[in-house]
């Protein structure tokens, strides 16, 4: 028989993680670390989707940091505004990841404007819990 997971500790894990990140994204944006920052903004939403990933399939979210394929599999209905936001936030996670991978950095204006955005995001999937 297989090990049941303890899908309260999940959730909690994950929120948690989704929460903090938010925090360290503004904390780095604000200090003018503007890509490591659109990377927590990233991480911060990637956690917010398995959190209703668990809660609607009572399993592990797979080791994917796609927010598209994410939010398709927790089965969460989003705007093509917040889609559009997911798919601009995927640039910035690479960066953490790949070396090579350098992304253009926007303009200070543009970055508090998705840092506000993937706050809202955040608010609006955590609504969904």
């Amino acid at each position: 028989m297989a090990d049941m997971i303890d899908i309260k500790k999940q959730i909690e894990y994950w929120q948690t993680g989704a929460m903090g990140d938010i925090e360290t994204a503004e904390i780095l944006i604000v200090n003018k670390k503007y890509v490591h920052g659109l990377f927590f903004c990233h991480l911060s939403i990637e956690k917010i989707l398995k959190v209703l990933l668990v809660q609607e399939t009572g399993e592990l979210p797979p080791k994917s940091h796609n927010l598209n394929y994410l939010q398709e599999l927790a089965n969460v209905q989003v705007t093509e505004e917040q889609r559009l936001l997911m798919s601009v936030l995927m640039k910035y996670q690479l960066e953490g990841r790949y070396p090579d991978y350098r992304p253009d950095t926007p303009s200070f204006d543009i970055i508090n404007d998705y840092l506000s955005r993937t706050k809202e995001l955040l608010i609006c999937l955590r609504q969904k819990l």
